[in-house]
């Protein structure tokens, strides 16, 4: 069983940066799709950026510029670097994982909500 658990959130003013980081714990085998989701209160949760199977990366066009997607090397740790942030970025954000190897690029991740594992969650505030 793959536990995934988020941190690095917290309040920041307009302009800010946060990392978020998602840990990988328990069974971790080859996390083919990874990916961070938001849902801010009265909204869907919404794809923000993700990384496909073969190492390729998308971006939410929100965030595209200003946010940066990564893993560390043994891929067990992924981040979510979050800069010039904006009070509409305020919102719970979600880390997902799955270890099902399909054909599904990054950005068709961004559209799905079918990973096999997903984090409790790491609330971002951000005032004006």
């Amino acid at each position: 069983q793959v536990q995934l658990v988020e941190s690095g959130g917290g309040s920041v003013q307009y302009g800010g940066s946060l990392r978020l980081s998602c840990a990988a714990s328990g069974y971790t085998p080859n996390m083919y799709h990874v990916a961070w989701f938001r849902q801010a209160p009265g909204n869907n949760r919404e794809g923000v950026a993700a990384i496909g199977p073969g190492g390729d990366i998308s971006y939410a066009d929100s965030v595209k510029g200003r946010f940066t997607i990564s893993q560390d090397g043994t891929k067990n740790t992924l981040y979510l670097q979050m800069n010039s942030l904006k009070p509409e970025d305020t919102a719970m954000y979600y880390c997902a994982a799955d270890i099902r190897l399909s054909r599904r690029n990054a950005a068709a991740s961004l559209h799905t909500q079918d990973f096999g594992y997903w984090g409790q969650g790491t609330q971002v505030t951000v005032s004006s």
